[in-house]
């Protein structure tokens, strides 16, 4: 049942995704990023939050002039300030909620990832209750609402006195030091939830927190646009005498709080805790069908602690220890608790070069399910039926477009668990194979690779701004990269006809000057 689930909803992400990529391209396509623009919304709510943080009145008759003299009197700055206050914390929620749903899809809780998506639930309460005491702050009919029914809603958990809510009783019963305190927890609560979301990213190498500059700007402009346009304001002022007879929800922060006024508070308190407890059990609910015995395996004997798979491992499931037996010298050690088996790391040892004269080639790490000797094999065996003219040998990506699809006459492929496990030596030794013309590398869509950055380590590796470098004889003219998500099978066909059209002229213009110096030497 989980696993069609994330079938059904993996579908559905990636085709809004290919629609977006036509409409912003792969490297402002916000669906990639769904997490880094988390993380830049909350800068965003930090620093208008500084700045309204400036000018707010903490006591109780002065709290609700000081958010009114910021909206209206200041209302190009300091009205400014406090939409954007407001619509960047609605945005987060919104993709926070997407990034969850999306790595559930892609089944990214599972395994070694379990740690990532365990420690992102609780950033949901504190997201939550970050945005909800906000609204106390302001004081007016709304905030007296959200006050009202929350703490009515809190004092329904044992450890809560009822004298909570009986403070929101009169207004005799408020105090300065009661907004002071709401004040101190508002600033306390983000930083919590700052230092969660730094754990959150803990295990993945060079975690994404920065969407792409030109999606940032767009974002902020239309977030500006958006607050001159409809600016948040506030309803009266807050009098615990009266009833507000109508207050409109934010349904990105509050989309429970109608439940509060239907049904027992302690009902909305379990089904909360249901949720919770599910979303944290879940990689036992559905457990990862990959063994410790698939984690990738370092060979001592031909390791030589380049520290090469420890610079490009995504998720830090690798350091350098002293070697076990040359002294001296250091070897590279795999946690299998955070090995997802990606084979990025066999992509960038420098002992996976098929140019090695050895009966058996072996690497200094790799996959055990898939070692570098089976995908020497396994690319011979198709270059072996390459026939016709501009010949192309073809590596995909499990996770992306199916590859075996494009095979025709003058075109084999080979799909990798990850495109990043691809030796930069592999392509030059197929590209110099007399049955080929040319070697096309394809994947998961650039910025979106299944193991975050296998594409990405691929295009440095080949425009040798990361090692290993692709080095070839044969020629780069010969290589092409073209990265294709699982609907772009058109794009990507036409990007090989492409590629073969050029092959087939140069092959033309190659034989015709070989041609013409066999005839001048006669």
């Amino acid at each position: 049942m989980i696993r069609k689930t994330q079938e059904l909803l993996d579908g559905a992400f990636k085709r809004i995704e290919s629609a977006f990529n036509v409409a912003f391209g792969p490297h402002w396509n916000p669906w990639y990023q769904l997490g880094a623009l988390s993380f830049y919304f909350f800068w965003i709510v930090c620093i208008s939050g500084l700045y309204l943080y400036i000018f707010f009145d903490t006591s109780i008759n002065g709290a609700y002039e000081s958010v009114e003299r910021l909206t209206v009197e200041q209302w190009y700055l300091g009205g400014v300030m406090r939409s954007l206050h407001r619509y960047a914390s609605d945005a987060m929620v919104v993709t926070v909620t997407l990034h969850l749903v999306r790595e559930f899809a892609k089944g990214r809780f599972r395994g070694p990832q379990a740690f990532s998506w365990i420690s992102g639930v609780p950033l949901l309460w504190l997201l939550f209750a970050a945005g909800i005491g906000g609204y106390w702050l302001v004081w007016d009919q709304f905030g007296q609402y959200v006050a009202q029914i929350t703490t009515e809603w809190l004092e329904r958990l044992p450890v809560i006195s009822d004298s909570l809510a009986r403070t929101f009783l009169s207004n005799a019963t408020l105090s300065d030091r009661l907004f002071s305190l709401l004040v101190f927890m508002h600033i306390a609560i983000p930083l919590f939830l700052l230092l969660g979301m730094f754990i959150h990213v803990n295990r993945l190498k060079l975690a994404r927190t920065e969407p792409a500059r030109g999606l940032a700007i767009g974002v902020v402009l239309a977030m500006i646009v958006l607050s001159l346009l409809k600016p948040a304001i506030s309803m009266a002022p807050a009098d615990m005498s009266i009833v507000p007879a109508e207050v409109p929800l934010d349904w990105f922060y509050m989309n429970f709080y109608p439940l509060l006024d239907r049904v027992d508070p302690l009902y909305v308190w379990l089904l909360l805790a249901g949720v919770t407890g599910v979303l944290v059990v879940l990689p036992w609910l559905s457990p990862s069908k990959q063994t410790a015995a698939a984690a990738a395996v370092v060979d001592p004997a031909n390791c030589n602690g380049c520290t090469w798979c420890f610079q490009d491992c995504p998720y830090e499931a690798i350091t350098i220890v002293p070697h076990s037996y040359k002294k001296g010298m250091r070897q590279a050690l795999v946690d299998p608790d955070r090995c997802t088996a990606c084979g990025i790391c066999a992509g960038s040892c420098p002992s996976a070069t098929p140019f090695r004269h050895v009966e058996e080639l072996v690497s200094g790490i790799e996959i055990p399910g898939y070692p570098v000797d089976r995908l020497l094999d396994d690319a011979m065996a198709k270059v072996d039926t390459l026939g016709g003219e501009a010949r192309v040998m073809v590596f995909g990506c499990d996770h992306a477009l199916a590859i075996e699809r494009i095979e025709r006459e003058g075109v084999v492929a080979l799909s990798l668990p990850c495109v990043g496990m691809l030796p930069p030596s592999f392509v030059d030794y197929i590209a110099r194979q007399d049955k080929v013309d040319g070697v096309l590398v394809s994947g998961c869509c650039s910025g979106d690779c299944f193991y975050r950055k296998g594409n990405t380590w691929t295009e440095e590796r080949f425009a040798s701004q990361r090692m290993p470098h692709l080095r070839t004889s044969a020629g780069h003219d010969k290589v092409k990269v073209s990265w294709a998500g699982i609907f772009e099978g058109e794009r990507l066909a036409a990007d090989i006809e492409e590629f073969r059209s050029g092959l087939q002229r140069k092959n033309t213009a190659g034989a015709t000057q070989a041609a013409d110096e066999t005839e001048a030497a006669q």
